[in-house]
């Protein structure tokens, strides 16, 4: 698979209406993150024009490793994530974030806990979902998603009818969706897309089991408690 490159991370997701997510490169990167980039990206990388017909094709792009899958949309600095593939070596874990400073924490961890787990998909969470075989995933998180909180950018939040279904496509039956986060709009708006969305039931409000991400830190730090939905698929 091709690496990625940095000169090009603008031009992606074009035909796309608009993006869900914020900017794609933050500080720029060190020489051993550039490294991680050009080497261990390509080995680890979920191609993206690649479709995923069935779950025999899915195993394939763990080398045959896994048949369970999880799925985390929106990785952020990959404390979960990384905790979660240390913790379940037997389940393959797709990360999805477009942001590259995260990608490089993250294979920053897969090389030096080595990780085999572990895929990355460094593109739209949208377009990956198009591509995956129905009913192959057994969990998907989306902890600490971009509010957009400005009422005109709502449109851009991740939670929305249309990535609902295609969530309820590729999960299995009874499989959990896990959100998170510190903006009461933003749960609200959660509940009530599922609420209105056959495939899906809130089942749950505890805390999950898992590190805090620094975005939860930073919402400790500003004093704003956090909700936790766990959301099942009834499909």
């Amino acid at each position: 698979m091709p690496a990625l490159l940095v000169q090009d991370v603008m031009t992606r997701n074009q035909f796309r209406e608009y993006r869900l997510f914020g900017r794609r490169l933050g500080s720029p990167l060190s020489p051993r993150q550039q490294r991680l980039i050009d080497e261990l990206l390509p080995q680890v990388q979920v191609d993206n024009s690649a479709v995923y017909k069935d779950g025999g094709q899915l195993t394939e792009l763990f080398c045959g490793m896994f048949t369970r899958f999880h799925l985390e949309i929106g990785f952020g600095g990959a404390e979960h994530l990384i905790w979660q593939a240390k913790r379940a070596k037997d389940v393959g874990f797709i990360g999805c974030e477009p942001f590259i400073n995260g990608v490089v924490k993250l294979l920053t961890a897969i090389e030096e806990a080595k990780l085999d787990n572990i895929r990355i998909c460094d593109d739209d969470a949208r377009d990956l979902l198009d591509r995956l075989p129905e009913s192959c995933l057994e969990k998907v998180y989306v902890l600490f998603p971009d509010p957009w909180p400005k009422k005109r950018h709502h449109k851009r939040r991740f939670i929305n009818q249309q990535t609902l279904n295609q969530l309820a496509r590729v999960m299995k039956s009874r499989a959990h969706l896990c959100f998170a986060s510190d903006i009461a709009d933003y749960i609200g708006w959660t509940q009530d897309h599922i609420a209105d969305n056959r495939n899906f039931e809130l089942v749950d409000m505890e805390p999950l089991e898992r590190p805090r991400t620094r975005y939860e830190e930073k919402a400790v730090r500003a004093g704003r408690p956090s909700t936790y939905l766990t959301i099942a698929c009834i499909k």
